[in-house]
């Protein structure tokens, strides 16, 4: 038996019409959250004072002023124990409203950032200071996933 083009083309269309109208209906139990940035640090031995100190002070007080302007939600600092010696024992997180708004911010949060904390050469030799207490391993962006039941589903 030999299939004819137009009624196997016809075929195709009703199929994906069909899975394009299911695809359509299918909630996820879940949607986007706002974008964490978080920075790993190692406190050096002897300057968790030191650092814990600069963190109480100067980096939160340029935290509170970005909240306060709207260009971030909230932040958190977290202690952790280190599992290895090259491991971090702290994490500095801030908290955006997504990643569109953390970007079109960049400029507000440096200008933010030249008022509360100082000109780029203030900011440079608070950079080298901070050398002698602490290490920045490194950073991530990460997203919050808000989790929803379905709808109908118990």
């Amino acid at each position: 038996m030999k299939i004819r083009p137009f009624v196997a083309l016809c075929c195709v269309a009703i199929v994906l019409m069909i899975s394009g109208i299911s695809m359509g209906q299918v909630k996820r139990p879940f949607h986007d959250g706002s974008v964490w940035d978080i920075a790993y640090i190692k406190m050096k031995p002897g300057m968790e004072t030191a650092y814990l100190n600069y963190i109480a002070t100067d980096w939160k007080k340029n935290q509170e002023a970005s909240k306060k302007a709207g260009i971030i939600l909230s932040y958190k600092v977290i202690t952790s124990e280190p599992h290895n010696p090259g491991d971090f024992n702290i994490m500095l997180m801030t908290e955006y409203k997504d990643l569109a708004t953390m970007e079109a911010n960049a400029q507000k949060a440096d200008d933010l950032a030249q008022t509360v904390v100082g000109t780029d050469e203030q900011q440079m030799e608070g950079y080298r200071k901070r050398l002698e207490i602490r290490e920045v391993l490194g950073g991530r962006l990460a997203r919050e996933i808000i989790l929803e039941p379905k709808k109908g589903r118990p």
